[in-house]
């Protein structure tokens, strides 16, 4: 008896590093090449609320003007609150039909950018939109962490969008993105030149 337990425990041992290479958090390099627009999510993959609250919390710490934090974001999960979303996007409707999750993104006005209640340059709440697009990075390169694929939609009708989730006057609605599952790995899409983009002095 003791020598089969001896042995079930070393048989077990055997397999933790294999369970532990599995569990192992993607690097960041993985992320990065691996986070696509995804416009097809696999119907039979759900996401609970607990996922999404810990994906929003690390989300949080993405950087904005003077810790201003203007980005704010309404979540849909219910049926009846998805299939509302889902009417104020456009032709992008097919393509989100089976994401779980819908969540819109807007950022306060006068808040990024602003010193003492005046613009502090040219920009203005420009810096606000900055903001919430460093936010929504952080949200897509976690969930992309997490094992979750999105897509950043700005066809939508945000008065539409402000009346279903009470959104007030001083937030501007920027995008809605999906969350859920790729059903299908996609094509990976050609990038610029990279002296196109980028200048060296």
């Amino acid at each position: 008896m003791k020598k089969l337990f001896v042995l079930t425990a070393l048989a077990a041992l055997s397999v933790l590093p294999t369970m532990a290479q599995e569990m192992k958090s993607p690097s960041f390099d993985e992320v990065l090449t691996s986070r696509r627009s995804i416009r097809s999510y696999d119907a039979t993959k759900t996401i609970s609320e607990a996922e999404v609250r810990t994906l929003m919390a690390a989300v949080q710490e993405a950087p904005s003007w003077a810790n201003q934090q203007p980005t704010k974001y309404y979540v849909a999960m219910s049926p009846e609150k998805l299939a509302a979303v889902k009417d104020l996007i456009g032709g992008n409707k097919r393509n989100v039909k089976d994401a779980p999750v819908l969540i819109v993104s807007t950022f306060e006005r006068g808040k990024s950018g602003f010193f003492q209640g005046n613009p502090a340059n040219e920009v203005g709440d420009g810096w606000g939109a900055y903001d919430n697009g460093l936010s929504n990075c952080y949200l897509v390169l976690q969930a992309r962490a997490m094992g979750f694929d999105t897509l950043i939609m700005g066809m939508r009708d945000a008065d539409k969008l402000r009346q279903l989730f009470n959104i007030p006057e001083d937030e501007a609605v920027m995008a809605v993105i999906a969350l859920g599952y790729r059903a299908a790995q996609p094509v990976q899409p050609r990038h610029r030149p990279f002296d196109d983009v980028v200048k060296f002095y």
